[in-house]
C-alpha cells in the first residue's frame, strides 16, 4: 500500500531513530601489517520511466492501430515490462530499483475511460489499467506529474490508493499548514554480503505549474513551492537519515525555463538548477519535458562533484538505466561512478503477463472510441492547420462559442459579443468524409482542457493576437517560404499558437514580433479598443498556460469540468451531420507586406 502522510510521518520517525551510530572499538594489539583487504564494492541499478500518459500497449486509440512514427519508436508499458525483466535477470532484481517522474493517468482514451467513462472513483468501480500495469511491473515509486491533478483530487487519490508503490511530493503541500500532502521520499535498504546495506533514497519533486494549469482542483487546497528550495530542505535529512545514495525523481524538464512567465516565481524545468544547486544528489531522472536526453552531467556549484541527470522519452517509448557504482570506504558506503543510459522499447515485445492482464480494459476503451457520433460531408485536416485558417480548428472555436453563449443566456453579459480561442493541436489529426466516431474528434482535441469564458477589452485581445503571432518566424517579402521553417519560432509549440474566431485580421509575417497584426476588424469595423467581448478559452490558458498577456488576469465569467472534447462530440451528435458551412469561416490570413502568403 502506498504511504500516506500519517505512515509517511510514523515511518520517519522509526527511520530517523534507528540510524546506528558506530562505537568505538578497542585498539588492537601490535601485530604484522597485514595486507590491505580488497575494498568492498556494490553495483545498482536505478532505471526509470517518465511521462507514460496512460499508455499500456503500442496502440494509438486515435487511429485504431498500432502505434508507429517516421522514427520507428514504439510504446507502452507492456514494452518497458519486457526491459525491466531483462535488466532484473542481468543485474539481479534485488540490486535495481524501479521509478517513474509523473504524467502517468492522463492522456489517452484509455485513460479519459477510467476517469469519467468508467470512473475509479465510483463505488465498486474497476482499479485503474496504470495502477494495474505498474503494480505488476513492480515499480518501487513514482514523483507525481502535473497531469495527476487533471482530473481532480478525489480522482488522484483513489489512484494513490490503488497503487502499491508511493507517489511522492516533497513540493506538494498543504495550502495552510505547508506540510508535505504526498510522501516526500522513499528509503530502500540492498544487502551487501559482509558490508552494511546500501541505503538509498528518492526523493519525488513535482511541477509548480499545477498552481496555474490546474488552479480550479488545488488553489486553497495544496500549494506546489520550488523545487530547488524542497531539494535544499530534503536531502540534508536524506543524508541524516543515513542515505548512501540519493536519487531525484523530478517531474520538471532541464532547460531552466518556464512556460508561464512570471505569474508563478518557481521555475518549471527547474532538474538541472537542483543539481547545480543542492549538494548531496547523485543522479536525477527528468520528466516533464517529453525530450529525449540520455545523460546530462550537471557540476554542483557547492561541491564540485557531478551530478548525472537522464530524461527517458515519454509514453514508455525508453526506459532510463543510472549504473551507480559504490565503494566501501572509511566504514561507510560512497558513490565512486555514475552513468546513465536509455533502452528503446522498440526492441523488445509486448510482456504477455502486461497483455493478459488488461487485454478487457483495452477492448472496452477500442469499443468505446470506434462509435460512430455522426457523418462528415467532407475530409477535414490538421495538416496545414498551422499557418492556415483550417475549417477542423473552426470547428473547436464554433463549439466554444456555442457552449459559452448559452450558458451565458439570462446573464447580464449575454449580449456582448463570443469570440473564441483553439490551438492547431496536432498536424496529423483527420476527421474523414463519412462515418465520424468518438476517436476521430478525440485525435483533434488530445488535451483534457476545459472550457472558461473571460471578459476581455479590443484591446486586450490585440495584444494576445500579437503574441500569438510571435509563432511565426519572420521572413522577408522576397524570401522563399518553407512551411517547415516558418513556424515555431524562439521554439514555441504548436499548441501555444492561437487562432481567435469571430474576427478578422491578417498577420504580417515580414514584419518583426509585436507589429504583425494588420487589418484587424469586428464586423466589418476596425477593432475598438474599449469595446467588451467574451473569449471562450481553454482552462489551461485560461490559467496562465503559454504566459499570453490578460487571459490569467481577466474576469471570469463562468467555467465548467467538462472537457472540450466531450462538448465537441455531443455538438457533433446534436447535428448529426459535420458540414463546413456550419462552422468554417477565413478569420486569418498570413501576409507579406500586405500580400497573402497563400
Amino acid at each position: 500500500m502506498p504511504l500516506n502522510r500519517r505512515k509517511f510521518l510514523k515511518k520517519s520517525a522509526a527511520t530517523g531513530a534507528g540510524v546506528a551510530v558506530a562505537g568505538a572499538a578497542a585498539a588492537p594489539a601490535q601485530a604484522a601489517p597485514r595486507p590491505p583487504k580488497p575494498a568492498k564494492r556494490y553495483s545498482l541499478t536505478v532505471m526509470g520511466t517518465t511521462d507514460l500518459h496512460g499508455h499500456v500497449f503500442n496502440w494509438d486509440y486515435f487511429k485504431d492501430a498500432e502505434y508507429s512514427d517516421k522514427a520507428g519508436n514504439a510504446m507502452g508499458l507492456a514494452r518497458i515490462s519486457t526491459l525491466v525483466d531483462q535488466v532484473r535477470k542481468e543485474k539481479g532484481r534485488c540490486n535495481t530499483l524501479l521509478l517513474d517522474a509523473g504524467d502517468t493517468i492522463q492522456g489517452t482514451p484509455l485513460t479519459y475511460y477510467y476517469a469519467k467513462v468508467d470512473p475509479i472513483t465510483a463505488k465498486g468501480g474497476p482499479v485503474h489499467p496504470m495502477a494495474q500495469a505498474m503494480n505488476a511491473i513492480g515499480y518501487d515509486a513514482a514523483a507525481l506529474g502535473n497531469h495527476e491533478f487533471n482530473y481532480g483530487i478525489e480522482t488522484l487519490r483513489k489512484f494513490e490508493d490503488q497503487l502499491r508503490f508511493p507517489l511522492l511530493g516533497a513540493n506538494a503541500v498543504d495550502a495552510k499548514t505547508l506540510k508535505p500532502a504526498f510522501p516526500p521520499y522513499f528509503v530502500k535498504q540492498f544487502h551487501v554480503p559482509g558490508a552494511p546495506p546500501v541505503k538509498v533514497a528518492v526523493l519525488g519533486l513535482t511541477n509548480p505549474g499545477i498552481a496555474i494549469w490546474d488552479k480550479a482542483y488545488v488553489q486553497g487546497k495544496l500549494a506546489f513551492p520550488g523545487l530547488e528550495e524542497q531539494a535544499a530542505k530534503w536531502v540534508p535529512k536524506l543524508k541524516a537519515l543515513g542515505a548512501d545514495v540519493v536519487v531525484v525523481s523530478a517531474h520538471s524538464g532541464s532547460s531552466g525555463t518556464s512556460s508561464y512567465g512570471d505569474q508563478v516565481p518557481y521555475v518549471e524545468n527547474a532538474a538541472a538548477n537542483v543539481a547545480r544547486q543542492v549538494p548531496g544528489i547523485d543522479a536525477i531522472l527528468v520528466g516533464h519535458a517529453h525530450v529525449e536526453i540520455p545523460e546530462l552531467k550537471v557540476t554542483n556549484e557547492a561541491t564540485g562533484k557531478t551530478v548525472v541527470l537522464s530524461e527517458p522519452l515519454c509514453y514508455a517509448e525508453r526506459l532510463t538505466l543510472f549504473d551507480i557504482e559504490l565503494v566501501f570506504s572509511k566504514g561507510r558506503w560512497e558513490v565512486e561512478s555514475v552513468a546513465a543510459s536509455l533502452l528503446n522499447s522498440n526492441t523488445v515485445a509486448d510482456d504477455p503477463k502486461i497483455t493478459r492482464l488488461l487485454k478487457d480494459e483495452h477492448a472496452k476503451v477500442v469499443a468505446y472510441v470506434n462509435q460512430v457520433v455522426g457523418t462528415a460531408t467532407d475530409t477535414l485536416t490538421t495538416v496545414d492547420a498551422r499557418y492556415k485558417d483550417a475549417p477542423i480548428i473552426d470547428l473547436i472555436t464554433k463549439v466554444q462559442e456555442d457552449v459559452v453563449k448559452a450558458a451565458l443566456t439570462g446573464t447580464e453579459y449575454a449580449a456582448l459579443p463570443v469570440i473564441a480561442q483553439a490551438s492547431p493541436f496536432s498536424r496529423t489529426s483527420e476527421i474523414p468524409a463519412g462515418n465520424v466516431t468518438i476517436r476521430d474528434l478525440s485525435s483533434l482535441y488530445v488535451y483534457d482542457n476545459t472550457l472558461v469564458a473571460k471578459l476581455m477589452t479590443g484591446a486586450q485581445i490585440r495584444a494576445y493576437l500579437e503574441y500569438s503571432a510571435e509563432y511565426f518566424v519572420q521572413t522577408a517579402a522576397d524570401a522563399a517560404v518553407d512551411v517547415e521553417k516558418l513556424t515555431n519560432a524562439n521554439n514555441r509549440p504548436d499548441y501555444n499558437y492561437d487562432y481567435v474566431s469571430g474576427l478578422r485580421y491578417e498577420i504580417d509575417i515580414a514584419q518583426a514580433a509585436g507589429s504583425r497584426i494588420r487589418n484587424l476588424t469586428y464586423d466589418g469595423a476596425a477593432l475598438d479598443d474599449a469595446q467588451q467581448f467574451v473569449l471562450a478559452v481553454n482552462n489551461y490558458r485560461a490559467n496562465g498556460g503559454g504566459a499570453f498577456p490578460y487571459v490569467a488576469s481577466a474576469k471570469e465569467l463562468w467555467s465548467e469540468s467538462t472537457e472540450i472534447r466531450t462538448r465537441i462530440a455531443e455538438w457533433v451528435t446534436a447535428k448529426g451531420v459535420l458540414d463546413p458551412k456550419d462552422f468554417a469561416s477565413v478569420d486569418w490570413k498570413l501576409t507579406r507586406n500586405g500580400t497573402p502568403v497563400f
